[in-house]
């Protein structure tokens, strides 16, 4: 597909985001018969082409100037900490990376392809069952997603056959069968591909971790072990851990992508249309305002408007941008913080993360160029379902890794010597050659809960380059999620030292830091258009189906009520096939609402 397609003049189904989620969709709906038609405001993207050695691990195109990443000269948002501040523009991707074209953030994501838990997806209801109402904080909105792990199972394992993921199942339909995360909950089946190997600093966090007392297992990465070939037909060939996951597009076609692993045999079909350079800027109702009828769009090859009518309407795009075109189309009520009501913009949360450094002995050679996006060693003995959250003073969870993805020339120059090293001069040069050579990062990745002053609105001054509003975020870390990761950081300490460091830099955050959007930390950006099974605290119902628009669904991390320990991907495709499953089997049965309110 082109920039250039003829649109067709109403396809049954309007797809906007051409990521995961929605090519997730793409696929599942044409199956049923239906004629799709994605809207994408960034260019296609080809792997063959863009993704081919050695273009491709460019590090001053790829990761300094950001190719795969949005461009926020044509629209942004506005970042401040508390409500009583002005915010401003966000005008320098730093924090956070959301991707454009096609494949979104699944182009240029490292690979980590976790499940969620059982608890997490009921922590309302588990958090009160186990320490009481009381142990909530004051302003902590805590909210269970209304599925079930149990419900959701089947929707994971077809999301790892499709990504090709790789890793180790702890048990298999009630059967032990190995060395994985024995903290996991149960599988229907074991993952596609074996895990990747180790690398050397994996394999010392692995021992160490052991011999402290704790339980470390192979993260699940969407980076192929092995050749595969996913149930679509789709080809993968094996990691050679190069390093450049993160921020590329993979020369191998090992990392997972919706560009490699779904878009190859859906644009075989002659149900599915692609156009590229389409901004939307709303979702069209009709007069009673209960039926998406289409959207209107700004085609940016030619600037000139235009407008699509379908049957059922999809929002698939990145979280931040579903919240936007949400609020922008009057679609739901937003959320006020005052008076607390309202469901658009609500319970919008980040992750925790922090990286600590550890220096390890000159004969211990890290060889940190090495690595694969999504693998790597993990323990979840801070994130697991029975750890005593009572006794360790937080709410949530926060897995310990080693995730050595490969460390590039330029990133070494300038994050070499940790904090207090010198800048420039022979002693840098010998800090960087010493940390790139003998040192490895250990991070806590953690979850982040909801708060009734953390929220996404529209921002009442700025306007993006199509005159609308701007998204405003209202975001600062709580001290749920500071005592969390001051706790899990502690724990990094002790595995530092069973490795035999020779000096460790342990990072964490601080009583009173705020965000701070000039450092990036993860993009991985929840809630806003949260799923449940109450309108007056929802945007949509447990399909991911709108309570006010009930041919409009809204898929993608924006429907998470608080944030995961694990990174989101694994849990936005099992919704997206979920919901997939749903409208194939009931909605197109008998369209309208699948959960009364």
């Amino acid at each position: 597909m082109t920039d250039h397609v003829t649109p067709p003049k109403k396809p049954d189904v309007l797809i906007i985001g051409a990521g995961w989620a929605g090519s997730i969709m793409a696929k599942e709906l044409t199956e049923a018969g239906l004629h799709v038609t994605m809207l994408e405001r960034g260019h296609d993207h080809s792997t063959a082409v863009e993704g081919a050695y050695p273009e491709s691990i460019d590090e001053l195109r790829g990761a300094i100037r950001k190719r795969l990443f949005q461009k926020l000269a044509r629209t942004s948002l506005t970042i401040r900490n508390h409500p009583t501040q002005t915010a401003l523009p966000y005008r320098q991707l730093a924090a956070f990376l959301p991707g454009e074209g096609v494949g979104g953030a699944g182009l240029h994501w490292s690979g980590c392809h976790f499940r969620t838990t059982e608890d997490e997806l009921r922590l309302h209801s588990v958090t009160q069952e186990r320490y009481g109402r009381n142990f909530i904080p004051d302003g902590m909105f805590l909210q269970d997603y209304g599925v079930s792990y149990q419900e959701l199972e089947p929707f994971f394992d077809k999301a790892e056959k499709v990504f090709g993921t790789a890793g180790e199942a702890s048990s298999v339909r009630g059967q032990a069968t190995g060395g994985g995360n024995i903290f996991a909950p149960d599988r229907s089946d074991h993952f596609p591909l074996p895990p990747l190997a180790d690398t050397f600093s994996a394999s010392l966090f692995r021992k160490a971790a052991t011999e402290v007392g704790f339980h470390p297992y192979s993260m699940p990465a969407a980076n192929a072990s092995q050749p595969y070939t996913n149930p679509y037909g789709c080809q993968m060939g094996p990691c050679n851990f190069c390093g450049y996951c993160s921020g590329y597009d993979c020369y191998l076609y090992s990392k997972a992508s919706p560009n490699v692993n779904i878009l190859p045999a859906l644009r075989q079909d002659k149900r599915f249309t692609l156009i590229t350079q389409a901004q939307v800027l709303e979702i069209l109702l009709d007069d009673d305002r209960k039926t998406a009828t289409g959207v209107r769009y700004i085609d940016l090859t030619t600037q000139s408007e235009q407008t699509m009518q379908a049957d059922l309407v999809i929002l698939s795009a990145f979280q931040l941008h579903n919240v936007h075109l949400m609020l922008t189309s009057g679609i739901g009520q937003p959320y006020d913080p005052v008076t607390q009501t309202g469901v658009i913009g609500r319970n919008f949360t980040y992750q925790t993360i922090t990286s600590s450094r550890v220096w390890l002995p000159k004969t211990h050679f890290t060889n940190q160029f090495v690595g694969a996006g999504g693998g790597g060693v993990a323990i979840d003995d801070i994130n697991h379902p029975g750890l005593d959250r009572g006794k360790a003073g937080f709410i949530g969870g926060s897995p310990i890794w080693v995730n050595q993805a490969g460390t590039k020339p330029i990133n070494a120059a300038l994050s070499s010597g940790g904090k207090g090293a010198p800048r420039w001069g022979h002693a840098y040069k010998t800090a960087m050659i010493d940390q790139y050579r003998h040192s490895l990062s250990i991070d806590a990745h953690g979850s982040n809960m909801a708060y009734r002053d953390v929220y996404l609105d529209l921002d009442p001054t700025w306007r993006n380059a199509y005159g609308q509003p701007m998204l405003r975020m209202t975001f600062t870390w709580k001290e749920n999620d500071i005592r969390m990761n001051q706790y899990a950081v502690q724990h990094i300490g002790q595995i530092a030292k069973a490795m035999g460091a020779t000096k460790i830099a342990l990072n964490s955050l601080q009583h009173g830091q705020n965000f701070d959007s000039r450092l990036y930390q993860t993009t991985h950006l929840n809630g806003g258009v949260i799923m449940g099974e109450n309108p007056k605290t929802s945007a949509v119902n447990r399909y991911l189906q709108s309570w006010d628009v009930s041919n409009l669904f809204v898929i993608g991390s924006s429907a998470f009520p608080q944030g995961l320990g694990y990174n989101p991907t694994g849990l936005v495709a099992a919704l997206a096939y979920w919901s997939a499953y749903h409208i194939r089997h009931t909605y197109l049965r008998n369209p309208g609402p699948m959960v009364t309110a």
